[in-house]
């Protein structure tokens, strides 16, 4: 819709894991490598934990697709409300084992073991995801204790991914899941944005989808959007996204903080408190560039101004600075997993 008006190939702020848009603090790279690591060694059970919007189901794309895990093959489950019943039809029905598997528990098990062991024997690796785990029953964690434990003498045959909000690790915690946190061989955790990181994940969906990041918004505009989405890049997008839209209506060539202003009242969105950073009238000048991921790439653009770049120190603490957008750099590979 605005695509045309703002010089974009595509709309850069939808609401998919779509991974031509990861853009990777160094947490996230981390907790990358950790994923990378736990499918491709098969461990028992990995746990990624982090609010709601930070960027869990994109992460977990972004593993199974990297080149490390070109080699594993996967079940993803993200409907944690089920039965047990509706869980081992899923399970049956995404393993392809079979309708009389989706009726037995027993015969599912039984076929799901040999399947893994074949799979295994021809080199690959099946694991399987979770997405939302906080909100599984007690009987559904349980069942996924179960399956974590098939193995041979010398492997796991399914590894788990358990990804879910921060109540998954309260959980874990509850005397009765002892057994299912014992198995936990690895655990990484996102975290919301600073407000540098807030700008430089702005900047790398802009530029993915084709646009000039410094043309687009302005410095007073990203500091309100990291303040009211409390550094949570889906509700970054949200912002983003409706901000464009204004904009465009309003035939405005670049996004100001009174437009933010507008889509946040808008949308009943308030300082969240999320954010790692004081209110944002009280920052000092941060670098905002979109650096966070490594790469030897030459620049796609000179550094942009914005508008309004220069502030004046006042008594308050606050200093002279210029606000500058720079390249974003593309991924080019996962980083390395530390041994």
């Amino acid at each position: 819709m605005y695509q045309e008006f703002y010089g974009l190939r595509e709309r850069p702020f939808e609401l998919t894991a779509n991974t031509r848009f990861l853009f990777l603090t160094s947490r996230q790279r981390e907790a990358l490598s950790v994923l990378e690591y736990g499918l491709l060694s098969a461990k028992s059970l990995t746990l990624l934990v982090g609010d709601a919007g930070t960027g869990k189901s994109t992460l977990i794309q972004a593993a199974l697709e990297s080149e490390r895990c070109s080699g594993v093959s996967c079940v993803y489950l993200n409907n944690p409300m089920l039965t047990q019943a509706d869980f081992v039809t899923m399970l049956a029905s995404r393993f392809h084992l079979g309708d009389e598997a989706a009726r037995s528990k027993t015969v599912l098990l039984e076929r799901l073991e040999v399947h893994l062991r074949e799979t295994r024997a021809a080199g690959r690796i099946t694991a399987l995801v979770v997405d939302e785990a906080q909100s599984l029953s007690t009987e559904l964690l349980e069942e996924v204790r179960l399956l974590a434990n098939i193995e041979t003498p010398t492997d796991k045959l399914l590894p788990v991914v358990l990804a879910g909000q921060p109540e998954l690790s309260d959980r874990l915690e509850e005397p009765h899941l002892r057994q299912l946190k014992q198995r936990v061989s690895l655990r990484c955790e996102l975290e919301p944005f600073t407000l540098d990181d807030t700008a430089a994940y702005i900047a790398r969906r802009i530029h993915a989808a084709g646009g000039v990041p410094g043309r687009i918004f302005t410095q007073e505009a990203v500091r309100l959007i990291h303040e009211c989405s409390g550094g949570i890049p889906r509700v970054i997008n949200v912002i983003c996204d409706n901000a464009l839209v204004s904009g465009m209506a309003l035939s405005r060539p670049r996004v100001e903080r009174a437009m933010v202003v507008e889509v946040c009242e808008d949308l009943r969105l308030v300082h969240s408190g999320h954010a790692r950073s004081e209110s944002v009238t009280a920052l000092p000048a941060p670098t905002l560039q979109a650096d966070a991921q490594q790469s030897r790439e030459p620049a796609a653009y000179d550094a942009i101004d914005s508008a309004s770049t220069t502030e004046t120190a006042t008594a308050n603490g606050r200093f002279n600075f210029k606000f500058r957008w720079k390249t974003p750099a593309v991924l080019s590979s996962p980083a390395k997993v530390a041994e």
